[in-house]
């Protein structure tokens, strides 16, 4: 007889309840205790994805909130443009240019020579009107400068489109030549 099994012969009374314990053990693992660690884990990954899905709301939620916050304060601002800072309609266009650029003109130690005022058509949808304005002065560069300055800061809706500057005489003073541009609030009948 080997020695494994005369020790198996001898401590058979030992040996038996440990191996019937072993076999329980791993049964006792394989039936019960794997299923609920299974169960947990996966009871712990839908609690983390929820989680994670809670908070994705909740950011989507104040997003949405600061959109609608955003375009409230928007047409807020928008309809405060069309009412404070728009002209009334073409008249009130013409009439916050027709003595301010001059003025500003001969502020600016620049000689105003001529303005041309030109309304563009109007679509019939529109909500508003467009005056072109082409004005040419007379001056040195440093009063140009003055004037754009002052112009780029002074209140009125105007745009300065576009500037050319000549002079075709070396002579004589420089020639600028603005193109500007308004818009004004157009009423139901001018539409």
């Amino acid at each position: 007889m080997t020695l494994w099994r005369r020790v198996l012969v001898e401590k058979r009374i030992l040996i038996m309840p440990l191996a019937v314990g072993i076999v329980a053990n791993v049964a006792i693992y394989a039936l019960w205790v794997h299923p609920l660690r299974v169960r947990s884990a996966s009871a712990a990954g839908r609690a983390v994805a929820a989680a994670n899905a809670a908070r994705a709301a909740e950011r989507d939620y104040e997003s949405a909130k600061a959109l609608v916050t955003g375009k409230s304060r928007a047409e807020q601002e928008l309809s405060m443009f069309y009412d404070k800072v728009l002209p009334a309609d073409l008249t009130a266009a013409r009439r916050i240019t027709y003595a301010a650029l001059p003025a500003l003109a001969k502020r600016s130690n620049i000689q105003y020579q001529q303005r041309r005022y030109d309304p563009e058509k109007v679509e019939n949808d529109a909500r508003l009107g467009r005056l072109h304005i082409r004005m040419v002065v007379v001056g040195d560069y440093e009063g140009f400068r003055r004037f754009i300055y002052e112009f780029e800061s002074s209140p009125e809706f105007v745009i300065l489109d576009d500037f050319t500057m000549t002079q075709h005489d070396p002579e004589k003073p420089l020639t600028l030549t603005l193109e500007l541009s308004t818009y004004y609030r157009l009423s139901n009948h001018e539409s």
